[in-house]
């Protein structure tokens, strides 16, 4: 028999919002969500116990990082959920998991417990602070295995007379890196020139074609389809700033904005191929026996 009338418009969960009523979920590292209050979409990076509560950061695909207090008002694949901070049980199946997997910034499987190295003979130089820095982020762990340390040059003007006053080896090798290594440049010349040497066979020099090593960073992770084009002539590292809507003009602006680059680097695949290349190259060269 039909009921001409049918079911009880009252009867169920009728209050339940439209979307579903929130379900519990754990914000685990790597799970994608969305702050409903500002539209921010991000990956869970950490949660913190900050001011007397619980807050979960999100990194959205740029590479921006934003707290939330945690708990309700966020949604997972358009359904709303109440975050709540990693059980122990989930701590510890994340940690197996990452000790299984675990590798460094640069790609290589990480060596647990593994103390550093007394510094070995062998040196790898680059021209500057920034390099040296975005080296130790990516590669720092496995310098530090190999006992390997990064010297600054402060540029190659005077590349030979440092390679003779280092007096290479074949137990005490030495790796550079130049910026803007393109054939016709003046750092082209300096290299050649350098290559020439007696020593040289116990020295390998690499580079990239980049005119700062900035612009090894892919230019996605700052939101960007490419790298701003400066006029020459002008300085470049503050015109990039100024390019990106930056503070630009002093040399305190120039560090704070290389460091927002710097912290948009997460791992090996940030970077562009040649720089990979000549770095994993010369890391090779200072590390591994080689025959005379």
């Amino acid at each position: 028999m039909s009921d001409r009338y049918g079911t009880d418009v009252l009867s169920g969960d009728w209050r339940a919002p439209r979307g579903g009523r929130a379900v519990a979920t754990e914000a685990e590292h790597g799970l994608v969500v969305e702050d409903v209050q500002t539209g921010f979409v991000g990956a869970v990076v950490r949660v913190e116990k900050a001011g007397g509560m619980h807050v979960v950061h999100l990194e959205d695909r740029r590479g921006r990082t934003r707290g939330f207090p945690l708990g309700p008002g966020f949604l997972l694949d358009g359904r709303p959920v109440v975050l709540t901070a990693p059980t122990a049980a989930a701590h510890q199946a994340l940690a197996e998991a990452r000790a299984r997997t675990s590798r460094t910034a640069s790609g290589s499987r990480a060596v647990a417990h593994s103390p550093a190295k007394v510094a070995a003979g062998s040196r790898i130089f680059v021209e500057g602070r920034h390099d040296a820095e975005l080296v130790e982020k990516i590669w720092g762990d496995d310098l530090r295995v190999e006992g390997v340390v990064v010297e600054l040059l402060e540029g190659v003007d005077d590349l030979s007379a440092v390679i003779r006053d280092f007096a290479p080896t074949r137990e005490r090798r030495m790796g550079v890196l130049v910026d803007h290594l393109v054939p016709g440049t003046k750092e082209d010349r300096i290299v050649r020139a350098a290559e020439k040497l007696p020593q040289s066979r116990w020295v390998r020099i690499l580079g990239h074609p980049y005119v700062d090593v900035w612009q090894s960073v892919r230019p996605a992770r700052l939101g960007l389809d490419a790298w701003p084009v400066i006029e020459r002539g002008r300085p470049w590292k503050q015109s990039v700033l100024a390019e990106l809507g930056l503070a630009h003009s002093t040399q305190a602006d120039v560090a704070r904005g290389w460091k927002q680059i710097l912290a948009t680097v997460r791992s090996y695949s940030d970077l562009e191929p040649s720089l990979l290349a000549s770095v994993e190259e010369l890391i090779d060269f200072v590390t591994v026996p080689q025959e005379d």
